[in-house]
This record gives structure tokens, sequence and C-alpha cells, in this order.
């Protein structure tokens, strides 16, 4: 019987992928002067879990890779032969190979046979210095092999040729065997609740110790669930399960929806009056805890550990110390705070380019630093906590700092607009004009002023501030601030005239009322808001953004300025009122109408209205005047 495997293929792709991540972890983190036995061992446990699903998916290139790391790997941790800094590297870039090969096999990229056929033959050379390394054969693929299910055992019906010397690279072994070294399920069969299929076979299968690939349903059942090695039964060592992504946003979409709903039938109900009406408010107020918790732990599903991006750097400070010839010490803090999943995925590229920056343009030398009377040894340092609603990223380094007087001269170069009289955080600010850089000469890593603006950019798009702040000698750092999620927003509610707008509460930084004393303006149609000292370019918002209604709705209120920072400027923001802080629902203006310059997005108030959300940065972007050395 033949079983089509390629509804597994996701599966297999996931967990190769945390196996990979894993092995480069481990490999970064081990002693080789004194390796730990345990490490060594799920080094090894690792590429053997690759393997074994690469071999029952009839992913051969991955098989073959794995099997001659394997078996080097084998040699290590039983002591035949000594660990070296070279072999650690090769093993390193063995995980690059088969990460090269895993993405060619989902779609994505291709493959480049010399580095596969240059990384077999340089582990090869490895084994060869100490000793002849074991023959390997090519498993054999999918399509020329079968299945078998039978009693006590799960077995890949192979050529004999192959099966007598290596029958499935170890994959496929008897069920009930006793086995020597722990097995972590091989990789593949490893929490694969949601996708079951069934096989009909004529003899009960017994459960062995964890190592089989089927389990029984019922004694007499005439079926067998074909499970993952944690599956939550009888076996019960795992909760989780594999849910897709958009299924949890549809969860979010109608969970939003209902709080929308609930603050709508809410708002209908305030000018009822008696028994009943009080009866109504009190299932209202449990509708609307409900609905709020519901909210919460729908959300919660989305959110991982920030941990997910942060194990990807260490590779990278290796990697960036070895080519530079310095000595980087990479310190990893609050790796367990939270963040949306998409938001996960979108903070990678910047913090890479933030730790490239702090290595290559921050650290000194060692012979720099010891000058300097700093210790040989610099420190990146990457930091997540929740602060306010939000959460907050900071990559700081004990390096050199950021030369104020070059970046000035170099913005003069480039013609930005720039002056003496600079504060210090617009001066920083600066380098994140596009095309900026205060590098010498260009090499491959950086210097050719691409990566500071596009930093900014993605900030801004996931709804974030980024700011810098450095001490020359000292080192500098670099705070990202990002929501918790971009399903649901802070906001604070303001009107203009009849409409409603939400300006997102993370770019706030206070609100003062316009006065005669307070208002200032330049060539007859600029204004600044003069606020301590500080002069700051006021937009109205009624002009921004045309709507009906006047001012005679708030009569007896003097219009009000919110004060919003963003890309490092700040710019007043003038409302008729302030309604309130609210939670409200992200909903995209770009998928029901069209992009609207200043318009992040919209929202549905409880009285059925819409509401737009206002996207502070073209604001910011577009006041033409500065808000420093103002008379």
């Amino acid at each position: 019987m033949s079983i089509d495997l390629s509804q597994f293929f996701q599966v297999f792709f996931d967990e190769t992928e945390e196996h990979l991540l894993a092995l480069e972890t481990l490999l970064l983190g081990v002693d080789r002067r004194a390796p730990v036995g345990e490490d060594l061992n799920a080094i090894f446990r690792a590429v053997h879990s690759i393997k074994g699903g690469s071999a029952t998916f009839g992913f051969n290139d991955m098989t073959e890779v794995t099997h001659v790391l394997e078996n080097l790997l084998d040699r290590v941790r039983k002591s035949e032969i000594i660990l070296t800094e070279e072999m650690i590297n090769a093993f390193l870039e063995a995980g690059d190979v088969l990460r090269m090969q895993l993405a060619f096999h989902r779609g994505q990229g291709s493959v480049d046979p010399e580095a596969v056929q240059g990384i077999q033959a340089k582990l090869t050379a490895l084994a060869s210095t100490v000793g002849s390394a074991p023959n390997f054969k090519v498993a054999p693929s999918i399509e020329n092999s079968s299945v078998s299910v039978f009693s006590g055992e799960i077995r890949q019906k192979v050529p004999e040729s192959v099966a007598q010397d290596d029958p499935g690279y170890g994959f496929f072994e008897p069920i009930g065997e006793a086995q020597s070294e722990p097995d972590p399920g091989y990789g593949f069969f490893v929490d694969l609740v949601p996708s079951a299929v069934t096989l009909p076979v004529s003899h009960p299968v017994p459960v062995g110790s964890g190592r089989g690939l089927v389990d029984l349903a019922e004694p007499d059942s005439p079926e067998r669930i074909f499970r993952g090695r944690r599956a939550t039964d009888q076996l019960g060592t795992d909760s989780s399960i594999r849910v897709n992504v958009e299924k949890v946003d549809q969860l979010i979409n109608l969970a939003g929806e209902l709080v929308i709903t609930q603050a709508m039938l809410a708002q209908a109900s305030e000018h009822l009056e008696g028994v009943r009406y009080e009866h109504l408010q009190k299932a209202l107020r449990q509708l609307e805890r409900n609905s709020r918790d519901l909210q919460e732990a729908i959300l919660s599903v989305r959110m991982l550990p920030i941990s997910v991006v942060f194990n990807r750097f260490p590779r990278l400070v290796r990697d960036l110390t070895t080519r530079l010839g310095k000595q980087v010490e990479l310190k990893i803090l609050g790796e367990n705070t939270e963040l949306d999943k998409e938001l996960i995925e979108k903070i990678s590229d910047p913090l890479t380019h933030l730790i490239r920056n702090s290595i290559d343009h921050g650290i000194e030398m060692p012979e720099q630093r010891h000058a300097l009377q700093k210790p040989f040894l610099g420190t990146v340092t990457l930091n997540a906590y929740h602060r306010g609603g939000a959460v907050v990223i900071e990559v700081s380094d004990d390096g050199g700092g950021l030369p104020r007087d070059k970046i000035l001269a170099k913005a003069r170069e480039q013609g930005l607009l720039c002056h003496d009289a600079m504060t210090d955080a617009e001066v920083w600010n600066l380098v994140f004009e596009p095309g900026f850089s205060t590098a010498d000469r260009v090499t491959e890593i950086s210097g050719r002023g691409v990566g500071m603006d596009v930093v900014k950019r993605n900030i801004h798009q996931m709804g974030g501030r980024i700011e810098i702040d450095s001490t020359v000698g000292l080192g500098t750092r670099t705070t990202i601030r990002l929501p918790l999620t971009l399903a649901i927003l802070d906001g604070l509610l303001v009107a203009v005239g009849e409409q409603v707008y939400v300006l997102p509460l993370i770019s706030i930084l206070e609100s003062v009322q316009l006065t005669s004393e307070n208002l200032r303006t330049i060539s007859g149609d600029g204004r600044l808001l003069q606020v301590r000292g500080e002069y700051v370019p006021l937009i109205v918002l009624g002009e921004k953004f045309p709507v009906p209604g006047d001012r005679s709705l708030f009569p007896e209120s003097p219009p009000i300025a919110v004060i919003v920072e963003a890309e490092g400027r700040k710019v007043a923001v003038c409302v008729d009122a302030l309604l309130g802080q609210q939670q409200v629902v992200i909903k995209s203006l770009e998928t029901h109408f069209r992009k609207l310059v200043g318009v992040s997005g919209a929202t549905i108030l409880g009285d059925g209205r819409v509401a737009l959300i206002v996207d502070p940065a073209p604001l910011a972007h577009e006041s033409r005047f500065s808000h420093t050395g103002v008379a």
C-alpha cells in the first residue's frame, strides 16, 4: 500500500527549520575545548532528525549532506576524534547548505551545486584526516519505495542492496525495540495531530516506546491513526497543535466584529429606562467583559516570544567578528517578551542591520579598545521588554559612539538641511536619510548608504518609532517601540467638526490648548506652536482632511493641539475636541477602499460610523518648517 506523503510536506518544512535553528544555536554555544556530551548528542539528534525526514519524503539531496555530516558528528560525540574550530565552521556551513536546499524544496530560490559539493568534500576531508569515514548510499526516492505497516513494525521497503546496509538510514526501525540513544521523533512526526491519515491494516499494531509512527484507535477498530510522536492521546506529552495563521486571523477579525457589535448595542440602549433597562445594562456589561476576554485570548494565540528572532543573531555576530577581526560578545535579554507573529517576521531585517552597524561602525578593533583602556571584548546587547502597552527593543553597544561632527560634515556634502545648533537627537536622525553613510570606504558590509533609511521605513510601516542615543567613547543605543499587535490599536479619539479620527496613542507626547500667546505664523501661511521654548509645526486636521461641520459643535471648547512624534520629528495636530482613549479594531482601508496619504487604516465606532486612523509620519514629513532656532 502506498501513501501520499505530500500532505505532510509543510510539517516537515516547519520541523526542519526548527532543527536547523537548534543545530546552529548548539554549535555556537558548544565549548570545543571541553564539549558537554549532552550538547554533542543534541547536535547529532538534530542532524539525524533532518536526515530521517528528508529520506522519508525523497529529498535525497538533503539526505546525502546530512548523512556525511552525521557520520562525522557521530565520531565526535563518541570521542573518536577531537572537535576543532574548523569542524564547527564546516558544520555551520553545512547548516547553510541544508537551509538552501530546504528553501528550494519549498519553491523559494535555487540550489548552488558547487556549494553542496564543496561542503560534502570538506566534511569528507575532515573525516579522512583522522580516519576513514563510513561509506554511505543515497536513500531511495519515495517513488521507488513504499511504507508498509505490519504487526509491531513500520519499515520502508527499499531495494535489498540498500536495505542490507542501511534500511532507511536508521529512520524506520522496529517499534518495540529499545534503543540506546534518545530519539526526538526524527524531526518529522512531531505535533502532527491536525493532519490525521487512516491506514487500514489487518493486524493490531502495539504502541512502542515513543518511537512508533502508528497508534491504536480502538482495540478492534479497522483503522489506525497516523500520529506524531508527541500526539496528545494516551502518550500525552504535549498539547500543542499546528494551526494555519489565516484561521487565527479570521478568528481575530470575528472577535473584533463582536466587540464592535457590543459597543453598538451599548450605545443604542443608552436612552432606555426602567427595570428591563437595568437588566439589559447588566447583560451588556457582562457581554463586554466576555468579548474583551475572548479578543485578548485569540490575540495571544498569535503572540510569539521574540527569541524566535533573537536566536538568529549569534551566528551573525560570529561570522562578522571573524570577518572583521574583532572580538564581540552578544548579550540577549528579555527573549521571552512576546510580540505578534506578523511583527516578529518583519522585525528581523531591521535588527539585522542595526547589529551589523554596531559591530562594523561601533565596536573598535581590539588594539584600539586596549589603547582606550576598554576591555578587548566588545559587547552588543539585545534587550526586549514591555512598557506602556508597547514592546521596546533596544540594540546597544559599548563602542565609540556616533561622531557628531563627521555626521554634520557628511550631511552638508550631501546637501541635507542641517546646522550646528541642531540637538544631538536631530543630528543622529540624519543617519536615517536615504543614501547617508559616514563610512570612508565601501565594503561588502557597509558604506553604500543603504540600510538605515530602510530600517526607519520598515519600523514606521509596523506602526512603531525608532530613536538613537549616543555618547562619544561610550557607545550607541537604538530604541525601537512597536505596538503589541497590528490587529488592534490603543488610540485617542478626537473630533474635527462632525468627524471622528483616531490618533495612535504610541505616537502622542502631550496635548495643549491653542491660544494667541503660543501660536506663531511664518510667511503668512505657516504656523508654529510654541511649547516651553520649542517651536513645533502646526497642522490643522480639518484642513488636511476637509470634512463637513464646523466648530459650532464645540462653542465653549478652545482648539486643542495634540503633539505627536514620528520619524524623529514632532508635529502639533489641531483638533476641535478630545473624545477619550479607546482600543479600536484596525480595518485595512486599501482592502475596502483605496490608500489615502496620512491614513493608516479605519475602524468602526460604537454608533456604526467609520473613523479614520491618522498616520502621523506623513504629517511630520510634510511639515515644511523646522522647529528649532525660530525666534
